[in-house]
């Protein structure tokens, strides 16, 4: 039975905390290997998988479990093999970025302190609006919403941002994400335990590498299997348990067009950039759940308007085309006004998201 009480940090135990990231952790079956306790999955190895449903099944199950009972993250290499998509969306997110800086002066970060780095909040939109034609090839990736799909479900919801760290950036600390995760330690604590343990469901953490992101370049910081704490929401905020991820946290080097998903709950943290040269340009995920209410407020209107015109042109196949229909336009039908759109012939109205795979076909 699911523990409902309210917490206190009071509660908080930092051996039982290392007890659980002391967890051996075994190579899923599907996994090319494992590097410094994550799992590696291959694209080239898997690409029959994604349309073969039994197999594709198969195959995001295996992921739900590495976030949830395993490690709490795991790539997927590969995942991008033309690089020139992945160098025309850099081309137009610097524009973005640069822009931004000249103007208001860009964004800053939530677990960093502000000067080596520059933020593109909801890099989503700005990417779609800008140049909808790189947009539709860069978010037709299968395997972001392969991933997205087997923590999430159908129907969910893209949100991304960017993080561009210059050579000496300096490292983020120890957190989880949002929800919960973007809440100071009092304010978290007023959520019962039961939605602590839920949140971390409603959405997912990824990053696409725009550049090889090696060790010394600083890619993400994670703590493996930190995500079953179920205190730690509250337990991040100290710094008993932020010595223990210093201690114990591991790090795997990108490749361009390589994806890093994580467990939102997993004690993550961007890297120190100690290269002299490499301009770490990362594109962030938060995937939410069509239950959720995501971080970004997403005009999905404009970007459909922007990128509904060339979804014929870019010569995308059909699990592309579901691919970027899921990352632009609206899957769930709620929340709406029902006097205005009341459901027919079924229990809600179409969605932005059916109307178009209709008419894709």
């Amino acid at each position: 039975m699911m523990n409902t009480r309210r917490l206190s940090a009071s509660d908080l135990d930092v051996d039982a905390f290392r007890a659980l990231i002391d967890t051996d952790q075994s190579k899923p079956a599907l996994a090319n290997r494992i590097e410094s306790g994550v799992p590696i999955f291959n694209a080239a190895e898997l690409i029959n998988r994604l349309e073969d449903e039994p197999s594709r099944a198969e195959m995001l199950d295996e992921w739900a479990e590495c976030l949830m009972n395993g490690a709490g993250a795991f790539v997927i290499e590969g995942a991008t093999p033309d690089a020139s998509i992945i160098d025309d969306a850099s081309a137009v997110l610097f524009d973005l970025i640069y822009a931004e800086k000249a103007g208001a002066g860009g964004g800053g970060d939530h677990f960093a302190a502000a000067g080596l780095n520059d933020r593109l909040w909801n890099s989503l939109e700005k990417h779609a609006l800008a140049s909808p034609e790189s947009f539709a090839r860069y978010y037709a990736n299968p395997w972001i919403a392969a991933a997205s799909e087997a923590w999430l479900g159908p129907r969910y919801q893209m949100t991304a941002q960017v993080n561009l760290v210059h050579p000496g950036g300096q490292p983020q600390t120890a957190h989880r994400d949002y929800h919960l995760g973007f809440m100071k330690q009092d304010q978290a604590a007023q959520f019962p335990l039961h939605a602590h343990l839920l949140t971390a469901a409603l959405t997912l953490q990824g990053a696409i590498a725009h550049v090889d992101i090696p060790i010394e370049a600083g890619p993400t910081k994670l703590l493996p299997h930190s995500q079953k704490y179920e205190l730690g929401y509250l337990a991040y905020h100290e710094q008993a348990f932020r010595e223990v991820f210093e201690e114990r946290f591991v790090q795997v080097a990108l490749n361009k067009g390589d994806l890093l998903w994580f467990n939102p709950a997993t004690f993550h943290a961007a890297g120190e950039n100690r290269t002299p040269d490499v301009e770490r340009l990362v594109n962030l995920f938060q995937v939410s759940s069509a239950f959720g209410r995501p971080m970004e407020t997403v005009d999905r209107s404009a970007m459909l308007a922007a990128v509904e015109p060339v979804l014929t042109k870019v010569g995308l196949s059909a699990v592309e085309q579901r691919a970027l229909v899921a990352s632009t336009a609206e899957g769930y039908a709620f929340p709406l006004n029902l006097d205005t759109n009341p459901p027919v012939g079924g229990l809600a109205p179409q969605t932005d998201q059916e109307r178009l795979l209709t008419e894709l076909g």
